[in-house]
């Protein structure tokens, strides 16, 4: 008997479907390209969201081995996509739809009274820049109360692929100071809570979180790349003001 072929979790379809090349004379009968819906999701987590192989694997409940093997043939085909201008349509493939929250209630497997919050760290402060941080310091709580904590590196990881690492390490909360747009991004495809502009000690806003009455500033942004190299977000105020 065949053995049966082992679904992939997706959280996301695509929203487009089919891609066409500007070809005006291509023959009517021209070759397509199919890219199955889990090899659109590992290029989706991988290049789109900066997750690690071992995070995605993770996440659509698969190997490693796999997730490589997938991401090798969706390029391969978007590279054809690219250079040769076949039609490229995204459709079949051996897949189960696994919302967001969903995914997340397989990711966290913690009880229902349990988070993890993490802040950008530097010096026992909140670190103003989060695609720039080096560590983050990373808070267990239960029934309102912090249980344990510990400070983790990032390993050199910025902006956008922090979310990924984040989410692999089962955040729920992010309190930061400065954050650029892609990075917001990330972090809510990621389901993270994200709580912007907060400034001072780590672990006090940390307690104000949790305590309900933490100052932050939801609309606070971080345009590092307008200031060019050398910008220090630290020395702009970042936390608490807008970043021109």
């Amino acid at each position: 008997m065949a053995r049966p072929n082992k679904l992939r979790r997706v959280r996301r379809m695509p929203i487009y479907t089919h891609f066409y090349a500007d070809r005006p004379k291509a023959p009517p009968c021209q070759e397509g390209l199919e890219l199955s819906i889990e090899e659109y999701e590992v290029i989706r987590l991988l290049d789109y969201q900066g997750f690690t192989q071992q995070e995605a694997a993770f996440q659509m409940g698969a190997g490693r081995t796999t997730i490589q093997a997938l991401y090798t043939q969706a390029r391969r085909k978007l590279a054809r996509f690219l250079v040769e201008g076949f039609p490229l349509t995204i459709k079949g493939g051996s897949y189960q739809l696994c919302p967001e929250q969903t995914a997340l209630n397989q990711h966290n497997k913690k009880g229902e009274h349990i988070m993890k919050i993490a802040v950008t760290y530097e010096n026992g402060q909140v670190f103003q820049h989060f695609g720039h941080t080096s560590q983050f310091k990373v808070y267990e709580v239960e029934n309102g109360t912090i249980v344990s904590s510990e400070i983790v590196d990032t390993n050199g990881q910025g902006h956008g692929a922090l979310a990924g690492f984040l989410f692999g390490g089962g955040v729920d909360v992010l309190i930061c100071g400065g954050i650029g747009g892609g990075a917001r991004n990330a972090l809510a495809e990621a389901g993270i809570e994200l709580y912007p502009g907060a400034t001072g000690d780590a672990d006090a806003q940390v307690e104000s979180f949790l305590k309900g009455n933490l100052v932050y500033d939801p609309d606070t942004v971080c345009s590092h790349h307008a200031h060019g190299e050398g910008h220090d977000c630290g020395n702009h105020d970042c936390g608490s003001h807008k970043c021109h």
